[in-house]
């Protein structure tokens, strides 16, 4: 690549994870996890491999159970660049009909715009009350949602909840998702 010429954005896609694409998801899940790691403290007990030499998967079953979970894929370029699992499970403890349960893109997909671009396309495919807790250990993410939310033309009444309790640690952004059409 010549220097000062910038590359095109990919684009990307947001599609739903059939049972097919959970081994996908498995797989990312361990970058996931082991990006994660990076917030615990080092004598933790929390994020250490297993006897596999692995971290402990991530329960997933669900996701292709319930009716309230969804497991999305996320691809840049026609490739797999990340994933999404929605859920109903609100952090605050109120209600909400939909929630943020896992996010992740690859490292080679952030800083280019691929996560907010898939934030832009997972939030219209869910209209209704919306909760997305932040793990306040998680600086990147601490700035990330609120610029990814609020800059979305389908979102109504954001606000965000500071939360320190056994439910949640860091701020729960709240708000609605207007319906697309």
């Amino acid at each position: 690549m010549t220097a000062g010429v910038s590359q095109p954005l990919p684009p990307v896609e947001v599609t739903p994870a059939g049972l097919d694409r959970r081994a996908l998801i498995d797989g990312m899940m361990q970058f996931y996890i082991y990006d994660f790691s990076e917030f615990e403290p080092a004598g933790s007990d929390a994020f250490e491999l297993n006897a596999e030499h692995r971290f402990d998967p991530y329960p997933l079953d669900d996701y292709w159970r319930d009716a309230d979970r969804h497991p999305l894929i996320i691809e840049a370029g026609g490739r797999p660049a990340g994933f999404a699992l929605i859920n109903a499970v609100a952090h605050s403890g109120g209600i909400c009909e939909h929630s943020m349960a896992e996010f992740f893109v690859m490292r080679k997909h952030r800083r280019g715009g691929v996560g907010a671009r898939a934030v832009a396309r997972i939030l219209p495919m869910f209209p209704g009350r919306w909760e997305i807790a932040v793990a306040r250990r998680n600086a990147p993410a601490l700035g990330f949602w609120p610029r990814a939310v609020g800059a979305l033309d389908c979102v109504r009444d954001l606000r965000t909840v500071e939360m320190d309790s056994e439910l949640w640690r860091g701020p729960i952004l709240q708000f609605e998702v207007i319906d697309p059409v």
